[in-house]
């Protein structure tokens, strides 16, 4: 096949989100709508790839860069329609001698299946235009084919004869041309219709009429909803969602309520791993064979090892290693640290810039203090150590091996390999007290009249 260029147009302020974050840079599943397009987009192998931005708008090109490293930008001054603002892609394709291809930041739900389909029919056509069926065409534009199936011109809705209306066939907006024939085609294109905007989509009556071939590909309807505001939005997460619990579950991951469990992009689950419901996975997470992920916790850019249990009502923040068979309880919060084989940290305990050596056992209500509320510091708990419930350890600090903390302690010197530290004040007992202290409440009370 001949070479390809991506061109995302990207321009768009989005009003109707309500938003000062330009419309691309929203996210499904922890990655811009943007992300996505770029992601699938290296799918092909272009060999170019050109965004095309608003003015002022350095973070769309800063997000471009993140996800395609040789990204190349054009800048759309004024927002003059698809047309005028491929044009300013040319420019930087002027020595393309294959095809462009043009894509949507706002479009992210495409697939790389989609496009290698565009790139086989492109490679027969000089025009090519990815077509849906739609179950409520309104609103979007028609494809009008021939006699023989190829699409001959493009119908916007405001322009449209109430039986062009009627066709169900609707243009994507993506489209693969030969970049001569849309070199020479577009500067022709002209702004006389219902918004006075120059259509890309009028590119094809004018291949047409220049005796050019043209090719429909299809693709399902969901591939190719766009995003304008916050319900569509919504509705492009639900479907990434779906996709990526399926992928989860055909790969041996078991969802006990799919619905219920949200995954970002890049999650990663081995197989026999089981999911409990209403567990948020953010990005950067990796859950390995075997471990089990109880209901109603939160993790990003975490690492779970083999056969671990994590939950419920666990959170696991960047940084955290939980190692393979160990074991993260209810309403604990791990921060940058490892904890390590066989360990427990079983409840109400926090856990930052620290090290949980093998088969420890950390008591409930334990804390690292690990902030002085300038910098942070770490705290080291030795393999096979018994720190007792509702300790703090004061960061920086060392726990042997095989040393005990006792409870209610608060320690803030190093503790030897199999030493007892006890930290605490001295327990006084005084007899009857409690006893006095009720019958002198009962007098004060009873000459109040209470």
């Amino acid at each position: 096949m001949s070479e390809y260029a991506i061109v995302v147009l990207a321009a768009g302020l989005g009003t109707r989100m309500k938003s000062t974050r330009p419309k691309v840079l929203h996210e499904i599943a922890g990655r811009s709508m943007l992300g996505h397009v770029l992601a699938v987009a290296q799918e092909i192998a272009p060999a170019r790839i050109v965004v095309v931005t608003g003015p002022d708008m350095p973070q769309v090109a800063a997000e471009a860069r993140r996800w395609a490293a040789n990204v190349e930008i054009a800048v759309q001054a004024e927002r003059l329609g698809t047309a005028h603002a491929v044009r300013q892609a040319l420019p930087v394709l002027a020595d393309l001698t294959g095809r462009i291809v043009v894509l949507y930041g706002d479009v992210p739900l495409i697939t790389a299946e989609t496009l290698k389909r565009i790139q086989v029919m492109a490679a027969v056509a000089d025009l090519c235009v990815l077509g849906f069926e739609a179950k409520d065409p309104t609103g979007y534009g028609r494809i009008i084919l021939n006699e023989k199936g190829a699409p001959v011109a493009i119908r916007e809705e405001l322009d449209a004869s109430e039986e062009e209306r009627r066709i169900a066939l609707c243009n994507s907006g993506i489209m693969a041309v030969k970049a001569d024939l849309m070199r020479h085609l577009l500067p022709r294109i002209g702004n006389d219709n219902a918004k006075g905007e120059y259509y890309l989509t009028d590119l094809l009556a004018l291949a047409v009429a220049e005796g050019a071939r043209t090719a429909l590909a299809t693709c399902p309807a969901e591939e190719v909803q766009g995003v304008n505001d916050r319900v569509q939005l919504a509705a492009a997460e639900a479907v990434m969602q779906r996709r990526l619990r399926e992928r989860a579950m055909k790969a041996g991951v078991t969802l006990q309520v799919p619905e219920t469990v949200y995954l970002a992009h890049d999650t990663q689950i081995g197989p026999d791993v089981v999911i409990e419901p209403h567990v948020w996975f953010g990005p950067g997470v990796k859950v390995a064979e075997g471990a089990r992920i109880r209901a109603y916790s939160h993790i990003e850019q975490a690492e779970i090892g083999p056969g671990a249990q994590v939950g419920p009502f666990a959170r696991l923040r960047p940084g955290a290693h939980i190692h393979a068979g160990a074991k993260v309880g209810n309403f604990v919060e791990i921060k940058k640290a490892d904890v390590e084989q066989g360990a427990k940290v079983n409840h109400f305990t926090y856990i930052g810039d620290a090290r949980v050596g093998a088969r420890a056992n950390i008591g409930a209500g334990t804390i690292t203090c690990n902030y002085d509320g300038i910098s942070k510091h770490f705290t080291d708990i030795g393999e096979g150590a018994f720190i007792g419930s509702n300790s703090a350890l004061v960061a920086p600090v060392k726990i042997g091996r095989g040393a005990y903390v006792g409870s209610g302690s608060v320690i803030t010197e190093d503790v030897p390999d199999d030493a007892l530290a006890l930290a605490r004040s001295q327990q006084v007992i005084k007899p009857g007290w409690a006893a006095r202290f009720r019958a002198a409440m009962r007098r004060r009370l009873g000459r109040k009249g209470g």
